[in-house]
């Protein structure tokens, strides 16, 4: 039977004060004991208990979790905190969720992430975190842009608090673009004449890696929105059956195929690595644009070429007549944290939950990562001198209130499938209708199984 809840989900931070925000910028426990639940210690933590957090081992690394953990010890010194890393969060922790002792707080993100219909009855809801006060004894809803919610909200059920927000957009060097008098192209077309113009340079106008092959269905996605407004966006909400062959969608592939077909993809990224083919950009700089959420600044730190000013571009618009204006942004709070109902030590994962979420250890994360958290006033005008930081505002900014995301890919979990068949589709070996019913098979397959929870959205 086909569990079916229905969610009237608006674009994130739409009507919300978050644009003016970020503008400027399974263990065991060790005793029963249990500390009296006050503002120190809201959800009462046992003493000497264990508190084990699995952290997805990407762009931004796990020594921000570290640093919360060890300032939650300097607050509860009987506590012990394990923090460990995984890439590969379904294959580790799947067994452990049908074991019955999964961690307590987990990372779920990155390609191997768990599906979210698969876990959604077995995760606690977020709310008494939010609700909960801060290391400064401010509530924490308060101190956190709009928007949270919503994008850790599955049909009724708020079950992922994501911790930063995620700007996607067209990575680039401002400086190699101003040496060569090239400007950031706004339309697919304008992106495919520039290019031919790199192609006399001997340059690439993008380039991928197997595992990060499906970046490129996010810009694609990102693009047919902003081309065709809520009808697409809705269809790829609800994987409605046709939709990678609305017309948006496929003047989308058109256009990556003119780009494949025209020698303009660095060829080979189906056998490399995707860190190792991000570095040909940021490093060697054999190709000119790259789409990411912005992360890759952190993730590309020690292979990013001195003086590479790293820049983010609004996703590419199909024509002046989309129903977005070329601003519109996709952006959202990502790296969804989750409790598990069945962890060992619940309370302990809300505590290094409320933790991270405080304003000495957000601010920690934005200078060290170059990205903002979710916690209001961490990020300072200067973007700590980072180019990429100070785009992020400036995109945020001109973009006001036409924001917009998605969740279904992470809700179904198809990402794994969609890689074989866009690695195909980047090296060539796919035209726009092959790749269009090799989607199109993936999706409709979520679709019609009856076996899974569908999360209606109007």
């Amino acid at each position: 039977m086909t569990t079916k809840t229905t969610f009237d989900r608006r674009t994130f931070l739409r009507g919300s004060t978050a644009v003016a925000a970020l503008a400027p910028f399974g263990s065991l426990l060790a005793s029963t004991s249990v500390l009296a639940q006050d503002a120190a210690n809201p959800f009462g933590v046992a003493e000497g208990s264990t508190v084990d957090a699995v952290i997805f081992n990407g762009g931004y690394g796990i020594d921000y979790v570290e640093f919360a953990a060890n300032l939650m010890k300097e607050n509860h010194p009987s506590l012990n905190v394990m923090v460990s890393p995984s890439t590969q969060i379904a294959q580790e922790l799947q067994p452990r969720f049908l074991g019955g002792n999964p961690p307590d707080l987990i990372d779920n993100s990155g390609a191997q992430a768990i599906g979210f219909s698969a876990i959604l009855d077995q995760l606690e809801d977020m709310n008494s975190v939010l609700d909960a006060p801060n290391l400064d004894g401010v509530t924490i809803r308060d101190t956190l842009v709009g928007g949270v919610e919503a994008a850790g909200t599955f049909g009724d059920k708020f079950v992922a608090l994501n911790y930063v927000v995620t700007v996607y957009a067209l990575w680039y060097s401002a400086q190699l673009f101003e040496d060569n008098g090239w400007t950031p192209p706004t339309t697919w077309a304008e992106a495919i004449e520039l290019g031919k113009k790199a192609k006399e340079k001997g340059l690439y106008l993008f380039g991928w890696g197997k595992e990060a092959a499906t970046y490129y269905r996010t810009t694609a996605v990102a693009s047919a929105i902003k081309a065709g407004g809520d009808e697409v966006r809705l269809a790829v909400e609800n994987f409605t059956p046709g939709m990678w062959s609305l017309p948006a969608f496929q003047s989308v592939f058109e256009a990556l195929y003119e780009i494949i077909q025209g020698g303009m993809m660095k060829p080979g990224g189906a056998g490399t690595q995707f860190t190792a083919a991000q570095a040909q950009w940021s490093n060697d700089q054999s190709f000119l644009l790259y789409p990411s959420g912005s992360w890759i600044e952190n993730e590309m730190k020690p292979a990013t070429k001195e003086g590479f000013r790293m820049t983010g571009m609004p996703e590419l618009s199909v024509s002046d007549d989309d129903a977005m204006p070329h601003t519109a942004l996709h952006a959202t709070a990502g790296e969804p944290f989750i409790i598990p109902m069945s962890a060992l030590n619940v309370p302990g994962g809300k505590e290094l939950l409320r933790t991270m979420l405080s304003k000495e250890a957000a601010t920690n994360f934005a200078k060290t990562k170059l990205a903002p958290t979710i916690v209001k006033d961490t990020v300072p005008a200067d973007g700590f001198g980072s180019t990429a930081l100070v785009s992020q505002s400036k995109l945020l900014a001109d973009a006001g209130t036409d924001v917009f995301t998605w969740n279904s890919f992470d809700l179904y979990g198809t990402n794994q499938d969609e890689l074989v068949v866009w690695n195909s589709f980047l090296d060539g070996k796919l035209d726009v209708a092959a790749f269009t019913e090799a989607l199109e098979a993936i999706t409709s397959a979520v679709y019609n199984d009856p076996s899974v929870t569908k999360v209606e959205v109007k």
